[in-house]
């Protein structure tokens, strides 16, 4: 990445190494350049190399010569750095179609379910614009139907606008590979016509909508164990995660389209942002029941509300010569998106406990929860109960011999279910 860009409105070269960027007369100059690019002419920075010779090795690699400045941080040290625009594209007809199909069919799927729908919404000031505007009991849901490419970067910057307006952002996508992947709250649908778009035919949430599962890590558990990765070798300890409906255990029913857009007014659906237990700076976006976020906080006791804030650094200045040479392509030919997203199966948001809480059961335990029996006793509570000897546990209130692990068992005796009914 360059440490110099050329001012094409004030005909004068940048020094982004230098506290003042080599101008001292010009206070306002750094607030000016590092504007949004929909906010100032984006022919206001040029390649250095392309000003004085017509032509940098980035045009070679179908960018443009016209530059942004971002900040990149190596090593705690914050510096500005100069990087090549995208060169401009128009979306094709195809995927403007989708676009207008798109977002014809949230207006009458808010209007089919008695929800107020406003396309190309703007807001008091002018600031913003929105694809289309659903209100419901919940609030108001900005839709972004995102068929072109997008930075992550811009994803951000109208999702926090639209947050500052009262907006939840919500940006609907065709496909696995695009920067909105986890930078906002995101649904991702089948890459099919816009006359499938437009039609009143199902069109089923691929990714984006996750459930929440749950469950006591054990050699009888259907799941295998997420940390040893091993069907055999259990952890003994509890999980929780967020899947996708086809691979919750049992199978969670499709979210379509049409649904998403009433339930996300209406409070059915609600986003949730989930840091993960390892690493906090890795997060996963979805849209999730109501009822699952509210286990989930219970479970894991935090608050998912807490905007992504970038770390306050303060710029460093290493007072470098300018340099004239295009780099681009020398560090990497990655534009503003250094930690690419992709939509997959894997599950997200994996939180491992040494212990269940102890709000958390729903038997409280009267007594110390330990089988112990005789083997022959063990052989008996299995022809009672009509399962295997090794399906035979203690319940979870009483410790009574139940029908405790595999398929139809239960958590507890039926004495303690009725007692916690009552």
């Amino acid at each position: 990445m360059a440490n110099g860009v050329f001012h094409t409105g004030y005909s004068i070269k940048i020094e982004l190494t230098h506290p003042d960027l080599g101008h001292p007369d010009r206070p306002g100059l750094l607030d000016e350049i590092t504007q949004p690019i929909d906010q100032r002419d984006r022919e206001l920075l040029q390649c250095l190399q392309h000003h004085e010779t017509g032509r940098c090795q980035a045009e070679d690699h179908d960018r443009s010569p016209w530059m942004t400045i971002r900040r990149k941080t190596v090593n705690g040290q914050t510096t500005l750095v100069a990087a090549h625009l995208p060169v401009r594209t128009k979306a094709t007809a195809e995927e403007s179609d989708k676009h207008k199909a798109m977002k014809e069919r949230i207006a009458r799927a808010a209007h089919r379910h008695g929800l107020t729908a406003q396309t190309e919404a703007r807001s008091p000031d002018g600031k913003i614009r929105t694809d289309v505007l659903v209100t419901g009991a919940a609030g108001r849901i900005g839709w972004e139907a995102q068929y072109t490419p997008i930075t992550a970067s811009t994803v951000r910057r109208r999702s926090q606008a639209a947050a500052d307006h009262g907006i939840i952002p919500l940006w609907v996508t065709n496909s696995d590979r695009t920067a909105l992947i986890d930078r906002a709250p995101w649904a991702m649908v089948g890459d099919v016509p816009w006359q499938a778009i437009a039609s009143r035919n199902s069109l089923l949430v691929r990714a984006g909508v996750r459930h929440l599962q749950r469950w006591k890590c054990s050699r009888f558990s259907e799941r295998r164990c997420p940390t040893t990765g091993n069907d055999r070798h259990a952890c003994g300890r509890a999980h929780a995660l967020w899947e996708l409906p086809a691979l919750c255990i049992p199978q969670k029913r499709h979210t379509e389209i049409d649904e998403l857009v009433a339930a996300s007014a209406d409070g059915g659906y609600v986003p949730m942002r989930i840091p993960a237990q390892n690493n906090p700076h890795t997060i996963s976006r979805m849209w999730v029941p109501a009822e699952d976020r509210e286990e989930w906080r219970a479970l894991v006791g935090t608050s998912d509300e807490d905007p992504e804030k970038a770390p306050d650094r303060g710029l460093t200045f290493t007072l470098e010569p300018l340099d004239h040479t295009c780099r681009y392509g020398e560090e990497t030919l990655t534009f503003n998106d250094r930690h690419p997203r992709r939509a997959t199966g894997d599950a997200a948001g994996l939180h491992t406990f040494d212990h269940i809480p102890r709000r958390l059961l729903r038997v409280p335990p009267r007594t110390e929860r330990r089988l112990n029996i005789t083997p022959q006793q063990r052989r008996e509570a299995a022809v009672i109960h009509g399962c295997a000897e090794w399906h035979i546990g203690p319940c979870a209130g009483c410790a009574t011999p139940i029908h405790r692990y595999g398929p139809d068992s239960a958590h507890a005796c039926p004495r303690c279910r009725s007692r916690l009914a009552h």
